[in-house]
């Protein structure tokens, strides 16, 4: 593992993202679906540990890995081969799933995702550093990803969803 600031653009770094920059939802994100003429199927849906929504009419849709959009269009093409016809289908995101953070902070553990994360605003998040904390560097992992990246402390890193955030312990 090198030291080595991002490359990436701010967007790009935004979220879990797809090649054209959008985010991709998984377990746990919350979405708001909209579905116009339907009341009983529009609401608040969480996308459950096999990346499925469950949607009345519609039965259990894949939701991990697409975008909102590809979304609406699966679940307007499930609601169509049901009884709905012409389904107007409108999804957008309610809330994302949470961040982990651990090592030498005060207070780890898992915390609420906002837009706009950075590595030094979940730090903050979780209380600052503890007095061993190595203040120089952190390991980030990325969602579903098994490697660590390290990167400099005041890099301006963005927070994922669902990423995990550790704080090195400094040597004396």
């Amino acid at each position: 593992m090198s030291l080595h600031a991002p490359q990436a653009s701010a967007q790009q770094r935004l979220s879990a993202a797809s090649p054209s920059g959008a985010y991709l939802l998984g377990p746990t994100d919350r979405v708001r679906l909209k579905v116009y003429g339907e009341p009983d199927i529009t609401g608040e849906y969480e996308i459950d540990a096999n990346g499925n929504v469950s949607i009345p009419l519609a039965g259990q849709v894949k939701a991990a890995g697409l975008t909102t959009r590809q979304l609406e269009r699966n679940i307007a093409s499930a609601l169509a081969k049901g009884i709905v016809r012409d389904p107007r289908v409108n999804v957008e995101m309610l809330a994302y799933r949470p961040f982990y953070i651990l090592g030498e902070v005060k207070k780890s553990g898992e915390y609420p995702y906002r837009v706009g994360l950075t590595v030094l605003d979940a730090v903050a998040t979780a209380g600052g550093y503890t007095y061993r904390a190595n203040e120089g560097k952190v390991y980030l992992r990325r969602s579903g990803s098994t490697v660590e990246e390290i990167y400099p402390m005041d890099a301006p890193v963005l927070v994922q969803p669902g990423d995990n955030v550790r704080i090195p312990e400094r040597y004396f």
